[in-house]
């Protein structure tokens, strides 16, 4: 029987330890809703009535994905119809309640995925979102 040598096994426990150096942002976005979505658009996305729309199986969230990195950061004022329903709240921006700042373009990024890959909802023709095509999404409204 063959030993392995001292730099294979480094390498092997390694590539055993990668997992968990991603485990903080795995489920960052589902963190996020919950933090910052959930006591108005509801834990499974079902909004409430007709006062705050839902993102369950939304057709506004499917129609407008180039516009959800600006909502998330800026919020939204204005009339909106969702699902055939009416709308017309006012949306505060989101911001990180442990720093006081605005989201970052990661965790916006993780937010918007998580919402686009749930209660039948789909990411748009791109496919999942990346941190650059966020950020491009907030330079095109005006925000950093």
């Amino acid at each position: 029987m063959r030993l392995l040598s001292p730099a294979v096994v480094l390498a092997l426990l390694g590539l055993l330890a990668l997992p968990s150096c991603f485990t903080n942002k795995q489920h960052q976005g589902e963190r996020l809703y919950g933090q910052h979505c959930a006591s108005c658009h509801g834990e499974q996305g079902q909004g409430i009535g007709q006062l705050v729309p839902p993102l369950a199986g939304s057709d506004y969230v499917a129609q407008h994905p180039g516009q959800l990195a600006c909502i998330v950061r800026v919020g939204l004022k204005g009339p909106i119809t969702v699902n055939g329903v009416g709308y017309d709240q006012l949306m505060l921006g989101v911001q990180d309640t442990t720093t006081h700042h605005q989201l970052s373009p990661a965790q916006i990024t993780n937010l918007l995925n998580f919402i686009e890959s749930h209660w039948g909802n789909h990411p748009g023709p791109a496919g999942r979102r990346t941190i650059a095509g966020t950020e491009a999404e907030l330079r095109a409204c005006g925000e950093r």
